[in-house]
């Protein structure tokens, strides 16, 4: 039995190279899809065919040049596309945490998803622009770091008095982190994918770019439009209503389905009812 396994090792070491290969591609090109790399990737592929067209076609000079700017491509390649390179490599962290790490550090409880959803809708039924920014597993202390800090208990109440236009806390992002609002007005950086709509202003852009580089979750309310928007790794979800927000919000945050079965507080009754009546 020894000298079977033995005689078949080799051939499953193969198959265990080929298909471990075969995964790492596929991740990456599914990370690829949609954005500003791919004509970069199909750039470089066609610059290897030109180094193989001259090596087997003994262009010296052609080949010399090819093979002296490799390096600089990849310099450039790693400057150009960092926020790429840092959401593939979280992407892999997620999904190659051991089980007993499963748990999101930025998982809320059974109650505080229900306070940014009410705020985002009564936010939208007044239209009025509001960035919410929830911290998962990548930290986010240098964003927190550059917003005014409050470390307050998160609610209702609280989020729609920082985004009231009349408050000085308004303009900029808050940031959720551990169940608090960790601080306010917080300027966060623009995406730069060139295939964003122009339909999006900068309140949207920041939103986006913040989940490009980590793996947080921000909720956008439009100031013109009162649009509510979902964004998670770059992906964007517009003109959600209560219901759609919510099952974003619990899919993206892992909590379970069974804890959105409670009777609603009195509070959140009244405050619903005050919604439907605007």
């Amino acid at each position: 039995m020894l000298a079977l396994f033995n005689e078949y090792l080799p051939t499953l070491r193969n198959a265990l190279d080929i298909a471990l290969v075969f995964i790492i591609v596929y991740v990456v090109l599914k990370l690829l899809r949609g954005t500003r790399a791919v004509p970069t990737v199909v750039g470089m592929v066609l610059l290897g065919l030109l180094y193989w067209l001259a090596r087997a076609q003994e262009l010296a000079t052609l080949e010399f040049v090819l093979q002296s700017a490799a390096f600089y491509i990849g310099v450039a390649i790693i400057v150009l596309f960092q926020s790429e390179i840092r959401q593939a490599l979280i992407y892999f962290g997620n999904r190659l945490r051991f089980p007993v790490l499963r748990r999101q550090r930025g998982q809320l409880g059974e109650t505080i998803y229900d306070e940014i959803v009410l705020a985002a809708t009564t936010l939208s039924s007044e239209k009025i622009g509001a960035l919410i920014v929830i911290e998962r597993n990548v930290g986010l202390r240098n964003l927190i770091d550059t917003g005014v800090s409050l470390d307050a208990k998160l609610s209702y109440d609280l989020l729609v008095t920082i985004f009231n236009p009349s408050t000085p806390l308004h303009d900029g992002a808050v940031i959720i982190q551990n169940e608090r609002v960790a601080a306010a007005s917080v300027f966060l950086p623009l995406t730069k994918n060139p295939g964003i709509s122009r339909e999006l202003g900068t309140r949207h852009r920041a939103a986006i770019g913040v989940t490009e580089g980590s793996d947080a979750i921000s909720v956008v309310v439009s100031e013109e439009t009162g649009l509510i928007t979902f964004v998670v790794g770059g992906e964007v979800r517009r003109n959600l209503d209560t219901n759609a927000l919510r099952s974003l919000l619990l899919g993206a945050l892992e909590i379970p389905v069974a804890q959105t079965k409670r009777e609603p507080t009195k509070t959140m009754k009244e405050s619903e009812t005050e919604i439907t009546v605007v």
